[in-house]
């Protein structure tokens, strides 16, 4: 009775030395060497099946190679991608879009970049047919990123709906000329990386690089 106990004692106590059941080339190896070792010698294996078995295990030893391949090219892009990201810091960025978003019963804030010092200017606010429902006159100003925030009223104080519209402005810097200027294109200031992926910061925001539509001198 204990010799009983104490061997189904010895049986729960068994754990798998291979829990997740993956067989391995060195395994392949080992279980046709076994075969070949205790094969019956009145009996021998069939050498269609030694060739089959040795088959598979150049099958899967290919495989193993083209998934280190692999996994050695998708590095190589990756250092690749992060090496154009944090080249790209001091280009300007575009968001392929110079259109804001208004919510309903709420202000909208957005940012201009202005690439000279403003002397006297105007941000014009248009509607989805061109229509200029919005204002603001620029004071002389250093030149930058610039916020602004629109209460989604027009110029006559009325309220608009939400949705989109575009934003764009055009100054002066008392000197050298007029310029004109856009929301959605800021230089890149910086590059942050979350989780392996690369955030471009345009303006006081980070982006990730595939937002950015348009990286330029």
């Amino acid at each position: 009775m204990i010799n009983s106990i104490t061997q189904n004692t010895d049986k729960n106590n068994i754990q798998a030395v291979n829990p997740e059941s993956i067989l391995k080339k060195d395994d392949f190896m080992k279980l046709l060497l076994t075969e070949l070792q205790y094969q019956d010698p009145t009996d021998p294996m069939d050498s269609e099946k030694i060739l089959s078995q040795t088959s598979q295990l150049a099958t899967l030893e290919s495989a193993n190679n083209t998934n280190k391949t692999m996994e050695a090219l998708m590095n190589q892009l990756k250092s690749t991608s992060d090496f154009n990201a944090v080249s790209s810091i001091g280009k300007m960025g575009s968001l392929g879009t110079d259109k804001i978003i208004l919510s309903k019963d709420s202000a909208t804030n957005f940012e201009i970049y202005f690439s000279h010092d403003i002397q006297t200017g105007k941000v014009e606010i248009k509607d989805s047919k061109g229509n200029i429902v919005k204002t603001f006159n620029l004071q002389p100003q250093k030149g930058g990123v610039l916020n602004f925030e629109w209460d989604g009223t027009d110029n006559g104080g009325n309220k608009m709906p939400e949705g989109s519209y575009s934003v764009s402005a055009n100054y002066s810097d008392g000197s050298t000329g007029s310029f004109n200027t856009a929301y959605g294109v800021y230089p890149i200031e910086s590059v942050r990386f979350d989780e392996g992926k690369a955030l471009l910061k345009l303006g006081s925001n980070y982006y990730p690089i595939s937002q950015v539509k348009e990286i330029y001198q």
